[in-house]
């Protein structure tokens, strides 16, 4: 999604929601919960931002490289989940920034709400006690929307997507959209950076999922121009229906 428009973000408090952002620099999180948390979240993100920051002050690799990188010794830990999603995906440590911030942030806050969804760039941490749709953007010519369907079993997951086409993050591939669930966010983060990486053409579209599933997803959902593929553990779900996120 474009970093200046989150036209998918609702304000609106429900019986079931309080929903609230917190910006820190570029870190720019949606939160929903059971109530309103921005404090407690802004210092949190905070010193999840620090953490990084100052592990990037001594391996600078972990800021700019495509590829996994040698751990060092000493690390919070949201640096070792952005390393363990980096060497399982293939990908950069900073592929998982994203996910791991929004989960990391996400495990603090759940001790204050019953219900939370963390959204961080597109990447989504939940843990529900009622069923909620996630939506895709893909930003094409065919799909405006699509939606799945999250039951509260699978929660805590993370729910996250990589474009070709939207968003700040860079990619080698060329699909509209992959989205990974997984039961960690920092890990569905960087599996969808690698399995967007690998769609250059509708042919490569059941390999790039396939990978996807080996590498632990549960659900892998791509859209390529006006074909959508899905495999593994995903309910499609009525865009207009239910609670949305």
């Amino acid at each position: 999604m474009k970093r200046a428009e989150r036209f998918y973000r609702d304000f609106t408090a429900t019986a079931r929601w309080k929903s609230f952002r917190v910006k820190v620099e570029t870190s720019d999180l949606y939160i929903r919960a059971g109530r309103d948390l921005s404090q407690q979240a802004e210092k949190i993100v905070h010193r999840l931002r620090n953490d990084i920051e100052e592990h990037i002050e001594r391996q600078n690799e972990f800021l700019t490289s495509y590829t996994p990188v040698k751990r060092l010794d000493g690390y919070p830990d949201v640096i070792r989940m952005m390393y363990d999603a980096s060497e399982l995906a293939g990908v950069g440590p900073m592929a998982a920034v994203a996910g791991a911030i929004a989960e990391s942030a996400g495990r603090e806050l759940a001790g204050y709400t019953d219900e939370i969804i963390i959204e961080n760039g597109g990447d989504i941490w939940m843990n529900i006690a009622a069923p909620a749709s996630v939506f895709i953007y893909p930003g094409g010519h065919h799909f405006g929307c699509v939606a799945m369907k999250i039951s509260p079993g699978r929660t805590p997951c993370g729910v996250c997507t990589s474009s070709a086409r939207i968003g700040h993050s860079f990619s080698f591939g060329k699909a509209e959209s992959a989205t990974v669930i997984t039961p960690e966010a920092a890990i569905a983060d960087a599996i969808a950076t690698e399995v967007c990486n690998r769609v250059k053409t509708e042919d490569d579209m059941e390999d790039a999922a396939r990978f996807g599933m080996e590498r632990g997803a549960e659900g892998v959902v791509i859209i390529y121009r006006d074909r959508l593929l899905a495999q593994g553990n995903v309910e499609l779900a009525d865009p207009n229906d239910g609670e949305v996120q």
